[in-house]
C-alpha cells in the first residue's frame, strides 16, 4: 500500500544557525549560478582590447545547438597556493591605451601601472615591440604564461636593455589582476548575505538539519 509521508519543511529564515550554514554550504557547491563570472571575463576582455591585447578564441558548444567563440582565459580558484588565472593572446602597442584605460577604471591604480609600464617599453623601442601570450603547464596560473616578446624593427634593431622584462612581468601582472578580480567577485557572490537572498529568490526549502528537499 502506497503511503503518505509529511516532511516539515523550513526556509533559509527559520533555520537554526548551524543547519543555515549546512543549507549555505549546498548552495556553494550545488546551486551556484555557472554565470557568475561572465561579467568579470567581458571586463577583462575589454581592458585588454584597451591595452593591446587581441584574446585568442575558442569554439565552444552552445544548449541550443551551434558554437560560439569564446576568449581563451582561464582559472582555478579559490584555496590552494596553485590557483590561479590566464589567458592566450598576442600583444601589440595601442595608441592611447593609457588614457583611455584610466577612463575605463579611474580607480584602478593596478592597472594603471600595468599600462603605463607596457607604454614606457614601447616608447624605448619606438612602439615597435609585440609579444604573444600561451598557457603552459598543468596549472593556469600567471608563472605558467610562456610570454615571447619581438621587435618588429625595419633596420633589424633589439629590445632595448630592460623592455622584454618590463613587457612580460606586465602581462604576467595583468593575470594575477584578472585572478583578484575573480576572486573579489566570488567572495562576493558566495559572502552569506548574497547566498541567503539567493536562496530566498529561488525559494529553496530545506528539512530541519539543513539538508535541501525543495
Amino acid at each position: 500500500m502506497p503511503s503518505i509521508v509529511t516532511t516539515t519543511v523550513f526556509t533559509i529564515d527559520e533555520l537554526s544557525d548551524a543547519a543555515r550554514e549546512k543549507a549555505r554550504s549546498w548552495y556553494r557547491d550545488q546551486g551556484l549560478f555557472d554565470e557568475w563570472d561572465d561579467y568579470v571575463f567581458q571586463d577583462f576582455e575589454t581592458v585588454c582590447r584597451i591595452i593591446g591585447i587581441t584574446l585568442s578564441t575558442h569554439p565552444v558548444r552552445l544548449y541550443g545547438g551551434g558554437t560560439r567563440d569564446r576568449s581563451k582565459i582561464w582559472y582555478r580558484g579559490f584555496h590552494s597556493q596553485q590557483d590561479g588565472a590566464c589567458y592566450d593572446g598576442c600583444y601589440s602597442h595601442a595608441r592611447g591605451a593609457a588614457k583611455a584605460l584610466r577612463a575605463h577604471a579611474p580607480k584602478d591604480t593596478e592597472l594603471h601601472e600595468i599600462v603605463d609600464a607596457l607604454q614606457a617599453a614601447q616608447r624605448r623601442n619606438f612602439w615597435q615591440l609585440h609579444a604573444t601570450v600561451r598557457q603552459t603547464g598543468r596549472h593556469p596560473h600567471a608563472s605558467s604564461l610562456q610570454i615571447d616578446v619581438e621587435r618588429d624593427s625595419p633596420t633589424w634593431q633589439p629590445i632595448a636593455d630592460g623592455a622584454e622584462d618590463t613587457v612580460i612581468e606586465a602581462l604576467r601582472d595583468l593575470a594575477h589582476w584578472l585572478y583578484r578580480q575573480l576572486h573579489d567577485a566570488y567572495e562576493a557572490e558566495t559572502s552569506d548575505c548574497a547566498v541567503d537572498e539567493a536562496i530566498a529568490v529561488n525559494e529553496y526549502t530545506f528539512t530541519k538539519d539543513g539538508k535541501r528537499f525543495g
